[in-house]
């Protein structure tokens, strides 16, 4: 009987063990098994997607997100979290742009200053969780505020731009080696490093699987503890610093939302959000996941309010496998596998579902010899730049153009990552309505190697070569609405101004125009300014903090109608009567207030027009014709008496 035990085992074995061994494998891989099926999915229904270019592309875009998840490894491990990490990698490269570019320190010693400044960060972290007794989620959510807060003080709101030698961080070494991705690579081996080999890491499993077990066997908890923050802030700056390499200038909104992109790709890669489960190789897979979607939903043409749903799946059922670990659910380890193959296919299938039923952003017709033109847009979250898409697509049908519009919203680093795979795909043409001037520079720089002919729509791009600038002239129409202003005042009275996004050119140059107007007549007073990010709801909440501490001010000039129409909510019976409002923009919804008299004048861009002009411009740029420097749109005034004529356009 004992020989015949002793045999049994060698008989299962060649029919369940290596079976088993590969299930277990593949389960143990399932976010790999996932990305698998994804780059074969997308590179049958996408003849561009496993092009060298594109590929290279991919690894760049997903860089700063790994670098940034592989800090917020060591947090989740020790059933932490840090939402801080995106403000902290925009402080820091704002810190290392000051101090280089404002203050000339040599561009060493500012690095090792913006990488101290993460680190800082991550410490102060730390000590509110673990001497202030603070929930991380909080601890961080308040870091969050205070780092970008800072990174607006420090900038004034405005890019900074870099030493030229940490610019380099965002090239490629020859044609094939980008150094974003070497720096993620070096970066992953750290993080594998000191989880696997240090006591620091072994330390993190142990606490993140049970706190007081880990203390009682000796622990230092709390150091261990600074030690991650501290480490996740390192790692946050690090991010900064590729990133800002990237857009060739220091962003002080840069890397908005990318502490959730961050979170999730931890999770996708395996790691359990209760703690004492991690890995280096699985947050890479999870990072490189999330990029190949977003470059693959591109490159089918998939709207980005579409993209934000097929991302919101991908996590959605993340966190729910990891959910159904940490109840304890008897899963076999090939069911995890068939589960990321599932949940790949799934989201490509939706993705093509959403392209083939009209919710991508593709517009126009094979026809007139079937020119591919790519248009990205700094946000399809407002009403002019909606217009302007409009009027872009109806001028590509009329000519037969392929028309791809993709939606930066509001994210430089976003818009870089859209004109570099329209460069992928050999667009014919690009237009850039740039987020930030400075920031478009290295995309379009991409274009321009390929000698792919690009057009700069509302904003121009500095520091690379555009065919054609396609504008209105915004400094003027800040001056347009200052005259404006002075004459409903009849030259006396306090204004107030409400901003747009904190560093946004539009913002800057509108701005810039208005003082330059208002200068003109002494007898008008400016008693505050603040930003609203042109925004209809913080307009209002701005302006009704305005009037508590200004209550008799005069006037309101809005650097878009969005916000003006919401400094009318806030003024009531007032807005047009005893508080005179002036927006910019000229939008539908604008026009009608001036023609209610809620709202005095709007400086009126036609942005349908803008966007029809700026399509010509791409077709003849296309097709080798000279174009001029500028083409200006031109921008006038919209007030009660004319504004008839501005009610379609």
């Amino acid at each position: 009987m004992s020989t015949d035990t002793s045999r049994k085992p060698p008989q299962e074995s060649p029919r369940g063990g290596a079976p088993r061994a590969a299930g277990r494998l593949l389960g143990e891989n399932g976010a790999l098994a996932g990305l698998a099926v994804l780059v074969v999915v997308l590179a049958l229904l996408s003849g561009d997607f496993l092009t060298v270019t594109n590929l290279l592309n991919v690894g760049v875009q997903a860089a700063v997100v790994a670098i940034l998840a592989f800090g917020v490894t060591f947090v989740i491990v020790t059933a932490g979290i840090d939402l801080s990490v995106g403000a902290v990698a925009a402080l820091s490269a704002v810190v290392l742009a000051w101090t280089a570019t404002t203050h000339g320190l040599p561009w060493p010693i500012a690095v090792v200053l913006a990488v101290a400044v993460g680190v800082a960060a991550g410490l102060v972290n730390g000590a509110l969780i673990t001497y202030g007794k603070l929930p991380p989620f909080i601890a961080t959510l308040a870091m969050l505020g205070i780092a970008r807060g800072l990174a607006l003080v420090i900038s004034e709101g405005s890019p900074i731009a870099l030493p030229d030698a940490v610019t380099h961080v965002g090239d490629t070494i020859g044609s094939y080696l980008p150094v974003p991705v070497i720096v993620m690579v070096v970066m992953g081996l750290l993080t594998a490093f000191l989880l696997a080999r240090t006591y620091s890491g072994r330390a993190m499993y142990a606490i993140g699987g049970n706190e007081e077990a880990a203390r009682l066997s000796g622990i230092r908890v709390p150091r261990q503890k600074l030690v991650t923050y501290a480490l996740s802030g390192a790692f946050a700056a690090v991010a900064g610093i590729v990133l800002a390499g990237r857009l060739a200038s220091a962003q002080p909104q840069a890397a908005s939302g990318y502490e959730l992109d961050a979170i999730a790709a931890v999770v996708i890669g395996g790691a359990s959000l209760s703690g004492g489960k991690g890995r280096a190789f699985g947050t890479l897979v999870g990072a490189l996941i999330l990029a190949v979607l977003r470059n693959g939903l591109n490159l089918l043409s998939v709207s980005a309010f579409w993209q934000q749903v097929v991302i919101g799946v991908v996590i959605a059922l993340a966190v729910l496998l990891d959910t159904v670990r940490r109840r304890g659910t008897k899963v076999r380890p090939a069911a995890f596998w068939a589960g990321g193959a599932v949940v790949a296919a799934a989201v490509v299938a939706l993705a093509v579902a959403v392209a083939s039923t009209g919710g991508g952003s593709k517009t126009g017709t094979v026809a007139g010899g079937g020119l591919k033109v790519g248009l990205s847009v700094s946000t399809l979250n407002n009403p002019f730049f909606v217009q302007f898409r409009q009027g872009a697509e109806d001028e590509a049908r009329r000519q037969g153009v392929t028309l791809t519009v993709s939606d930066a919203q509001n994210d430089a680093s976003q818009q870089v990552n859209q004109v570099q795979n329209f460069t992928s795909q050999g667009m014919k043409a690009i237009i850039v309505n740039p987020v930030d001037s400075d920031a478009a520079a290295p995309a379009v720089q991409a274009a321009n190697r390929a000698e792919i002919p690009v057009i700069a729509a509302d904003r121009t791009v500095n520091g690379a070569k555009v065919a054609q600038l396609v504008a209105s002239d915004n400094v003027a129409g800040g001056r347009l609405a200052a005259e404006r202003m002075a004459k409903e005042l009849g030259g006396k009275g306090k204004i107030v101004g409400i901003q747009g996004q904190p560093g946004a050119s539009a913002s800057r140059e509108r701005g810039q125009g208005f003082e330059e107007g208002i200068e003109k007549f002494p007898g008008v007073q400016v008693v505050a300014k603040q930003p609203a990010d042109f925004d209809r709801t913080k307009g209002l909440d701005v302006m009704t903090n305005l009037m508590q501490s200004n209550p008799d001010l005069n006037g309101v000039f809005a650097e878009n109608d969005e916000m003006a129409l919401g400094a009318v909510k806030a003024l009531g019976g007032k807005a047009g009567k005893q508080v005179k409002v002036v927006g910019f923009d000229g939008t539908p919804d604008g026009i009608k207030a001036v023609q209610a008299g809620t709202m005095n004048a709007t400086v009126a861009q036609q942005p349908a027009l803008l966007g029809r002009m700026a399509v010509q411009s791409a077709v003849k740029a296309a097709n080798g014709d000279g174009l001029a420097a500028t083409s200006m749109v031109p921008v006038k005034m919209a007030t009660r008496e004319n504004a008839a004529e501005f009610a379609t356009s």
